[in-house]
């Protein structure tokens, strides 16, 4: 497997990802247009996000940072959370269990 030849799907408006996934985890690759929003949610899922470039704005529990390369954020599951790509960004976020919706 390769990344640079994985499919990449745009999942959510702006939000273009590549998948990785094993048994107990998704790997995402995120590529991030500029403006693009993710809603506050919130799943069942424990995440971890990298921002691997960019200026990414990220809500956690109501509290609001924003992020750049090189920043890493735990996120828990079930608390509710939302982000904003201040520039274009690359982004990574790893996913426990699998992301079922993703595949």
């Amino acid at each position: 497997m390769n990344l640079a030849t994985l499919e990449s799907k745009e999942l959510m408006p702006g939000y273009h990802g590549k998948m990785v996934h094993g048994k107990q985890l998704t790997w995402a690759f995120w590529t991030v247009e500029e403006g693009a929003e993710v809603p506050e949610h919130h799943h069942p899922h424990e995440q971890m996000m990298h921002v691997v470039e960019g200026q990414f704005e990220f809500t956690l529990n109501g509290q609001t940072q924003v992020y750049t390369d090189g920043a890493i954020v735990p996120i828990p599951s079930n608390i509710p959370h939302s982000g904003k790509a201040l520039t274009a960004c690359k982004l990574m976020d790893v996913f426990s269990p699998v992301r079922e919706e993703y595949r």
